[in-house]
């Protein structure tokens, strides 16, 4: 009797994009209402628990140069150097 066990063991997801962020990136984020806008990165700011893992960016608008401070996970794609 064959048993199928693959389908028990859940696929592993690939990292999220904020791990990957670095300051002097150029970034997508992503608002909640779903608008979209190009910022640089200045500061990479850690959790208290793991300093590593980030959970907000201080980010200069690339139109408007109005800095802010944003969620990790609004962050959806890095903009590659050209």
């Amino acid at each position: 009797m064959s048993v199928d066990l693959a389908s028990a063991v859940a696929a592993p997801k690939s990292d999220p994009v904020s791990l990957h962020v670095k300051a002097g990136m150029t970034v997508i984020v992503t608002d909640t209402d779903g608008a979209w806008r190009m910022a640089d990165v200045i500061w990479v700011d850690g959790s208290a628990k793991n300093p590593k893992v980030p959970t907000l960016f201080q980010v200069a608008d690339v139109d408007t140069v109005v800095i802010n401070w944003v969620k990790a996970d609004l962050v959806t794609h890095i903009v590659p150097r050209v």
